[in-house]
């Protein structure tokens, strides 16, 4: 008798062969995730500093003024962002912060900060009023654009 079939050896070969490729790929795939979420911030702090730039030119070359460091979201109203506010992409474990001079009750800032931790490398991305962006080991304690 002559039968034809995998034996319960071979199978449990392949799985166990699939399984650690499986492993391997998502091993790999993780610093890639990183990457993904540190552009997404970027791309965030950029449409908040495009918001502030569009509510400076309706109020007087003005900004919010936020003389400690603040969620961005909550000016979403303030700034006129319709529809979802940008949000960190790990929301639960990171944030991104804005800070201004000005008295801190009304409209009267010259100069912001915006700024996230970057997963990738633990430094910062900032974008600053003066239109400048870009990486900073530091978290800015000032309005003066740290770049």
């Amino acid at each position: 008798m002559n039968k034809k079939g995998f034996t319960l050896i071979e199978l449990l070969v392949v799985i166990s062969i699939i399984g650690t490729l499986a492993a391997l790929s998502l091993v790999a795939f993780g610093p890639s995730q990183k990457q993904v979420r540190d552009t997404q911030r970027k791309s965030d702090l950029k449409q908040y500093q495009t918001a502030l730039e569009n509510f400076a030119n309706e109020h007087d070359s003005m900004y919010p003024s936020k003389t400690s460091a603040t969620i961005p979201s909550t000016l979403c109203l303030t700034l006129g962002i319709t529809g979802e506010c940008p949000d960190d992409p790990k929301a639960d474990t990171y944030n991104y912060y804005y800070l201004s001079d000005g008295s801190g009750s009304a409209n009267d800032a010259i100069n912001y900060v915006l700024w996230s931790v970057l997963e990738g490398t633990g430094n910062y991305w900032v974008a600053c009023s003066s239109g400048k962006s870009g990486n900073i080991e530091d978290v800015p304690s000032t309005t003066i654009c740290p770049l």
